[in-house]
């Protein structure tokens, strides 16, 4: 099979939907198809190497942090890609690329799936004063969008619940995007460990609470903040991993609250093949936000054995589960019980990192890629009305 996967974001940048894309490229073609990628360049520069072409753009960050538009003319690439003659378009992003993807798709007369990564409703902070008519644009955008697909893939049962909340007449798949656990699997090297440990100067007799992500409002970080001023000198490390557009604010907040290291840490971005090392670093993965789709953070902390501890959420719904891989929390009187049923039981630790590794294990990109693979295949038999088990086969 040829697929065309289209995403305003990819590697070298680093998000959920470029983590789904890489490693979902990675094992369709370890499954025997042929994969290429349509994105934009981070630069105006169109370019093509390795099967990705990259489309000129520029930043737009105005419109959300990270964000680009596209810039240069498409048609020659747009030409290629239709030559090469993909049997499936796959967009993962509802702007720039998805306007090409709808092109390739329609030209070619093939089967266009989308996933829908990003909640809207939750970032209306980035393009509407009011929350109100942010949340009701967010609604009709994505019923626009929906309409020019063949069907749409949410990451968790929440997101397919929302997208039908919003009118969404096509049909909707539940595929949570998978991880590439090889990254995780390792134990935790404890010579390692205590080297990362002494360089950000955290005493050994510190829990860390660590959170790995992007710095961002709808992450909601300052509840942390708060829940770890409010927990009083000594004893508990908040390690901030990552980076982001409210990193600033976040750190004035936190001077604010009268936090200095080590009760709280800004370690900031971390390079992607360490990032398991930055998890392991942690007695706990906690998390406030409520703004996800899915989270792959959660999936890549479970996997790396760390339990979590992380605000009620309906996409962790059958993944948290309480005492077992971690916790869920609704307030900060419960998570401030959670957190101290935890410290008076560290005998409790190993088993609870087993069941989080286990729990892991269910977000492989293997299966992943298995589930994404047979919505392709679906789609392409209502598209040609059967014939491509008999192409495929002859």
């Amino acid at each position: 099979m040829k697929i065309l996967i289209t995403s305003d974001w990819y590697i070298p940048a680093v998000n959920g939907v470029v983590t789904s894309v890489r490693n979902l490229r990675q094992e369709l073609e370890a499954r025997g198809h042929e994969v290429r990628i349509l994105t934009l360049s981070r630069s105006t520069r169109s370019s093509q190497e390795d099967g990705v072409t990259r489309l000129g753009s520029v930043a737009a960050g105005i419109v959300y942090p990270g964000a680009r538009l596209r810039t240069a003319l498409a048609g020659k690439w747009v030409r290629e890609i239709v030559e090469w003659g993909p049997d499936v378009v796959h967009s993962q992003c509802e702007f720039s690329t998805f306007f090409l993807a709808r092109r390739i798709a329609e030209e070619l007369d093939i089967p266009l799936v989308h996933t829908y990564h990003t909640v809207y409703e939750d970032y209306t902070h980035y393009f509407s004063p009011s929350v109100h008519f942010g949340k009701k644009a967010a609604a009709v955008f994505t019923r626009w969008a929906a309409a020019h697909t063949d069907c749409l893939i949410a990451p968790t049962g929440k997101v397919r619940l929302l997208l039908q909340s919003y009118g969404v007449q096509k049909p909707v798949f539940v595929a949570p995007s998978g991880i590439d656990l090889r990254h995780f699997r390792r134990e935790a090297d404890p010579l390692r460990c205590a080297v990362l440990r002494a360089s950000l100067g955290i005493p050994q007799d510190r829990t860390v609470l660590v959170s790995v992500g992007r710095l961002a409002e709808e992450k909601n970080l300052e509840e942390l903040l708060r829940f770890r001023a409010n927990l009083g000198s000594g004893g508990v490390t908040l390690l901030l991993v990552g980076d982001g557009p409210d990193r600033t604010r976040l750190e004035g907040i936190a001077g604010d609250l009268g936090l200095e290291a080590p009760d709280v840490l800004f370690a900031g971005m971390v390079p992607a093949e360490q990032v398991a090392d930055w998890y392991q670093l942690g007695d706990l993965f906690v998390s406030a936000s409520t703004s996800e789709t899915q989270g792959l953070t959660y999936a890549e902390a479970l996997a790396a054995g760390v339990p979590v501890l992380c605000r009620e959420d309906s996409c962790l719904l059958g993944v948290v589960r309480d005492g077992e891989n971690g916790w869920q929390y609704r307030d900060e009187a419960d998570f401030r019980r959670k957190l101290e049923a935890f410290l008076a039981q560290p005998h409790h630790w190993e088993r609870l990192s087993r069941a989080a590794r286990e729990t892991g294990e269910e977000y492989s990109a293997q299966r992943f890629a298995e589930r994404v693979e047979a919505i392709y295949i679906q789609q392409i038999q209502r598209n040609e009305g059967g014939r491509y088990v008999a192409k495929a086969a002859g």
